[in-house]
């Protein structure tokens, strides 16, 4: 493969070996191994005093410097209220990334390189001097190119953005780059999300403004495109002639686990369904792109969320269900009498050529049996029924592909095979695909994906204005309609599978929810 030289020239046989010296004796770049290289950059946390940033932004970063992704001259500008020097935010951050680093051991000596370029400012997200502190450090560490990361509480996310375009930090010198990345939630409502938009746009152009969703960032959810557009034998079943329904679940063993007060705002609904599986939905259900590039594959999810049907207020009851755990309104912060959803149930309907008729069945809950994420789709039963089953009428056993998020990413496919002995006899096998199993070696965290792609600029996995709104239009009516009325809460033990609504709903249409 022929690469261009530093030099400018091409020369295909010094390929990409042809390094300046600050390269060749970088201990965190190896460019031998990987084909995007990620350029010398800065990344300005706010909140990094937080639990995102000990929890994922900071762990993602050293695996990265680990795994010899980032550049020589990169730096971690940390910012919060609390006061704390350079090196004691560094043994601070030290003992976090040991605590949650999720792979790999830690190696003090790599630690060491790597603190190195973390910095630290105390300071307001209020006080304009924070931002002028923020820009003289900037200068001082000699980085044009700056990935500010919103990693903070969603209130002050248009305050950030409006302080940042006043200092200049947003302004972008010439060859330079400057990007802002947008934790979720994005609003509350339409109405808010629309305006958090325009106060972004107010300090950024749309192209620099990568709003994380984290589940986009998951092998498994990224593998959907290589599955259905890489594989010619399934493309063609991907449609209502074959597909009878689509079941998207993520389930949560775990309560609010003291962040109550923060859930009672915000609810299942708000909280997962909005964005996290609708984004999911719409990866499942687009169109193929022209090319897979940015523009191109968010189109083709922006243009499957704006098809999804709205459901009309008359309708609600029938298509969407709320539920809440036992004990939910006895944790700390929360209102005892909370109308709450910590379980949501929607049946959403694709208004286009292909998807027409097919129900889509998302649920999400917390204190349910078990911790998993999994698209399970279920293709129509063989029309004619030539052959008896061992364990009962085969049309209740359908062929299923079932693709598995979390927590062991992999895909497995569910088809008949006959018993061994004499008859005609059928059960069901299953086909099982693991990534760890086939291709060995450490899956990268979805930070450390979503982190590279924001620093080399490819928001493919990334969510864009138009597909947040038409997210919110779609689940507002629901929670319109919820907010109107009084529930009957809580309506569910801990350690079941939600309220038996829930299962009426699919039962009304002729299905159950796969459990297993």
């Amino acid at each position: 493969m022929t690469k261009k030289s530093l030099s400018g020239g091409t020369n295909p046989d010094l390929s990409m070996l042809t390094l300046s010296m600050a390269e060749a004796q970088n201990p965190f770049a190896d460019p031998l191994r990987f084909e995007r290289r990620v350029p010398e950059c800065a990344i300005v946390i706010f909140g990094a005093n937080g639990d995102l940033t000990k929890r994922k932004l900071l762990p993602a970063l050293y695996q990265l410097a680990a795994d010899r992704r980032l550049p020589a001259n990169f730096a971690v500008l940390g910012t919060s209220r609390t006061q704390l020097s350079d090196d004691a935010f560094r043994s601070k951050m030290r003992e976090e990334v040991k605590q949650f680093l999720e792979s790999g051991d830690f190696d003090d000596d790599l630690w060491s390189r790597f603190a190195a370029n973390l910095h630290y400012i105390a300071g307001d997200m209020n006080d304009p001097a924070l931002y002028q502190a923020i820009c003289a450090k900037l200068s001082e560490i000699g980085q044009r190119n700056v990935l500010f990361y919103l990693s903070t509480q969603p209130s002050y996310y248009g305050t950030a953005a409006d302080h940042i375009g006043a200092a200049g930090l947003g302004e972008t010198a010439p060859g330079a780059w400057r990007r802002i990345v947008v934790e979720k939630p994005f609003g509350h409502d339409l109405a808010s999300a629309k305006a958090l938009n325009d106060r972004l746009h107010a300090s950024f152009p749309e192209e620099e403004i990568y709003r994380i969703d984290h589940y986009l960032g998951k092998e498994t959810v990224q593998n959907i495109l290589a599955f259905r557009f890489g594989n010619g034998i399934f493309e063609p079943l991907w449609n209502r002639r074959y597909v009878n329904h689509v079941q998207i679940t993520a389930a949560e063993a775990i309560g609010v686990e003291g962040r109550g007060a923060y859930y009672q705002e915000a609810g299942a609904l708000r909280d997962m369904i909005q964005n996290h599986l609708l984004q999911v939905l719409a990866t499942v259900a687009m169109e193929p792109a022209a090319v897979f590039e940015p523009h191109a594959v968010r189109d083709e999810r922006a243009k499957l969320l704006r098809s999804i049907k709205i459901i009309q207020p008359q309708e609600v009851a029938k298509f969407a269900v709320a539920g809440q755990y036992k004990g939910f309104r006895e944790e700390p912060g929360v209102d005892p009498t909370a109308q709450t959803d910590t379980f949501a149930a929607v049946t959403f309907y694709v208004d286009n050529w292909r998807w027409a008729g097919v129900p889509f069945f998302v649920r999400s809950g917390k204190k349910l049996p078990k911790r998993s994420t999994d698209i399970a789709i279920q293709f129509n039963s063989a029309p004619l029924k030539l052959f008896g089953s061992a364990d009962g009428d085969l049309s209740k056993r359908p062929n299923l592909l079932i693709l598995r998020i979390q927590p062991e990413e992999g895909i497995s496919l569910r088809f008949f095979s006959k018993q061994p002995g004499s008859g005609m006899h059928l059960r069901p096998v299953s086909m099982d695909f693991k990534y760890g199993a086939s291709f060995g070696g450490r899956t990268p965290s979805a930070y450390e994906t979503l982190l590279v792609d924001a620093m080399v600029g490819d928001a493919t996995l990334y969510t864009r204005q138009d597909m947040v709104e038409a997210s919110w239009r779609v689940v507002e009516p629901i929670l319109e309609n919820w907010q109107s009325q009084k529930f009957h809460f809580p309506n569910y033990d801990a350690g079941t599978w939600g309220p038996e609504a829930a299962n009426q709903m699919l039962a009304d249409t002729g299905h159950q929810w796969r459990n297993s």
